[in-house]
């Protein structure tokens, strides 16, 4: 392209030790898709987060996107403007990558998207901190060295049950229709900080549940119903040990009642005869033939 690229910003992709193979394609899947991304290697766990603005200025990147793992099940993005702020952790759900999903859709290698944001991110502050955080780490530079001048697909962000969905489609030139190509994932926002990984708290998301509380509300209603049946098998049991409840005669049953007649009681003096054995001649007709054969062998 004959236009001068101005607008130099550089997004840093990586991640802490830790994640799982699902993580490790999203995240080199979002590196294909950005050409103006740079990689690094996998930060320590034990290092604090405000030490990867020292990693992002040695790498001249001023943006970022970090994935933390924690208890090799959960997923923590961090977003970040590096290294004045503000920045936005979020808890990634639902995650399926390119490979994954084997879409239709297909897009040319470094080419620049479209954002398309749902209209909720114009009415409230919080979201639309988020969307300018979007624009600046999604949106490819103009003229990028690595970017092709297309257009041709799409990245769009919509707000559904408090938490962002992002969905990558391709635009076909024919119809202007959308085919979604991948990766998809679920962004749910826990706190929005005024600094870069770290500071005042901005915004603070009151619908957010951690996923160790959510396990453990799981856990407790499991126990809950185990409880319940355990309870009830103990009032069955004290049901059948309980004393019964005596039901009084009624004299009206005697009514249709006939006696009968009272038979003398017999006692037998004589044993009784045994029934004479009826051997099958069948079997007694074999047995002579088998005799019969032997006899013949031996003679011959």
């Amino acid at each position: 392209s004959q236009g001068k690229w101005k607008n130099k910003k550089r997004v840093l992709i990586f991640s802490s030790r830790g994640i799982n193979f699902r993580t490790r394609h999203l995240m080199q899947d979002l590196r294909t898709l950005m050409p103006h991304s740079k990689a690094d290697t996998k930060m320590d766990r034990k290092d604090q987060l405000f030490v990867i603005n020292e990693v992002c200025e040695i790498k001249n990147c001023n943006k970022c996107i970090f994935f933390e793992a924690k208890k090799k099940q959960d997923l923590y993005m961090w977003l970040s403007n590096t290294p004045q702020g503000p920045s936005a952790k979020f808890l990634v759900q639902n995650v399926h990558t390119l490979a994954e999903l084997k879409m239709t859709g297909n897009c040319l290698r470094g080419s620049r998207p479209l954002l398309s944001f749902d209209p909720i991110f114009d009415k409230e502050p919080h979201y639309a901190l988020l969307k300018e955080l979007f624009i600046q780490i999604f949106g490819t530079p103009q003229y990028h060295p690595k970017s092709q001048p297309f257009v041709d697909h799409v990245f769009t962000f919509t707000v559904t049950d408090e938490r962002i969905w992002f969905r990558n489609y391709q635009i076909i030139e024919e119809d202007a229709s959308l085919v979604e190509i991948g990766p998809r994932f679920v962004l749910n926002l826990i706190k929005i900080f005024q600094g870069s990984f770290g500071g005042p708290t901005l915004y603070e998301n009151p619908h957010y549940q951690s996923p160790n509380m959510h396990r453990r509300l799981i856990r407790l209603s499991v126990a809950a119903k185990f409880r319940e049946k355990h309870h009830v098998k103990e009032v069955q049991k004290m049901k059948k040990k309980g004393s019964k409840v005596l039901v009084k005669e009624d004299p009206t049953e005697v009514v249709f009642e006939t006696p009968a007649e009272e038979k003398p009681v017999e006692i037998q003096l004589v044993k009784p005869e045994s029934k004479p054995i009826v051997k099958d001649k069948k079997k007694l007709r074999k047995i002579q033939r088998k005799k019969q054969k032997k006899l013949f062998k031996t003679e011959a």
